[in-house]
């Protein structure tokens, strides 16, 4: 099975194309207490992985509202202040600010299924966009993340 690097390579795509990167998982919760987001974090590696992608530098990954990349965005609303290189990884400064600050990033997107009064099942997603020349250079880690490209016979699921 081609990866998701050699797929894209092989499609001969435009210079301007751009890939949708998609990581989606889930765990149950009791959401009558209003912690499904809270223990959807906890239970889930969505911030790490999307935290290990916007990391990557060079890759310029956007979210689906700016067209300037996450990580300028972070710095630009004051979330990367604190971060003190040596201190610890950047991807795990990442993690822990997108975490303590869930609702204000708005980087990731969740939902909750719920069974009945007390459980249910909450999933997160994080959506990046990335150019197709881009992703292909910096060719990152992509284990679990689904892609999502425009061809001339129509769109592309690859994972």
């Amino acid at each position: 099975m081609a990866n998701i690097f050699e797929t894209l390579k092989n499609l001969e795509l435009a210079e301007d194309a751009v890939v949708t990167l998609t990581y989606e998982e889930g765990t149950d919760v009791f959401h009558f207490n209003e912690t499904e987001i809270e223990t959807a974090l906890s239970e889930t590696d969505v911030v790490e992985q999307l935290s290990e992608l916007i990391a990557i530098p060079g890759l310029k990954a956007k979210d689906g509202w700016s067209e300037i990349p996450i990580i300028e965005n972070l710095r630009e609303a004051g979330l990367l202040d604190e971060y003190e290189r040596g201190s610890c990884s950047f991807v795990d400064y990442l993690t822990e600010m997108i975490n303590e600050n869930f609702y204000d990033t708005e980087l990731i997107d969740h939902s909750t299924e719920k069974y009945d009064h007390k459980r249910g099942f909450t999933t997160l997603t994080a959506t990046v966009k990335v150019g197709a020349e881009n992703l292909i250079k910096c060719s990152p880690t992509l284990f679990g993340w689904k892609a999502q490209v425009a061809t001339a016979n129509g769109i592309l699921v690859i994972g």
